[in-house]
């Protein structure tokens, strides 16, 4: 009998900004299923006292500091989505050392098979890590609509969020999978259980 390989199946999972990763994530994580969340890795690494936090400040000023010495999401949203240089030094601090503890994770959290969530994944280096990529997708009204509700103070600025990430095709044309999310959660559901199915036979036949 052939041996399993000691390497869990590891699923990239994204999709564009409120698009729904978090609520797909959250299913297969309901179902024991390891969740790397590299939005949660994020927020960890720009904590207080973090040497990122430290380089954001020296990168773009007290501005983006609050009061109370965490980072300003607010401030740093509005100045990254509005200047392609400034987000590109945001992600030259942050994605090195996102990448790291994503794979340090990944590498502890066993399990048959894995779930990381990587909201750029389309330009992002864990897209070699991962084995199969899934897209969560929905159509930009949805998210649109989504941002206007949770994090963007205008229609335009929501609309900026969308254009500073990947379109649209370019993450469906790498994905392995697709959840379709402009449907009710049950709906959704039933997509991840149906995938959930597959990836556990896909994990229990792969061999060395």
């Amino acid at each position: 009998m052939s041996l399993r390989r000691e390497k869990p199946l590891r699923i990239g999972l994204t999709g564009g900004i409120a698009s729904g990763k978090s609520t797909v994530a959250d299913m297969f994580a309901d179902l024991g299923v390891p969740v790397i969340d590299t939005d949660i890795i994020a927020r960890e690494v720009v904590r207080p006292g973090e040497p990122a936090l430290a380089e954001i400040r020296e990168a773009f000023g007290a501005r983006v500091i609050a009061a109370d010495g965490t980072l300003d999401r607010s401030a740093m949203r509005a100045i990254v989505f509005g200047d392609d240089a400034a987000r590109r030094r945001l992600e030259s601090i942050l994605h090195p050392r996102i990448g790291r503890a994503a794979r340090e994770q990944a590498e502890a959290a066993g399990g048959d098979y894995q779930v990381i969530v990587v909201p750029l994944l389309v330009e992002s280096s864990l897209r070699e890590f991962v084995d199969r990529v899934l897209v969560v997708d929905c159509d930009e009204e949805t998210q649109v609509a989504r941002l206007l509700a949770r994090d963007a103070e205008s229609e335009d600025q929501a609309r900026r969020m969308l254009a500073a990430q990947s379109r649209r095709a370019e993450r469906l044309a790498i994905a392995d999978d697709v959840v379709g999310n402009d449907g009710s959660l049950d709906d959704t559901r039933e997509q991840v259980l149906a995938l959930h199915r597959r990836y556990l036979h896909e994990a229990a036949t792969r061999e060395t």
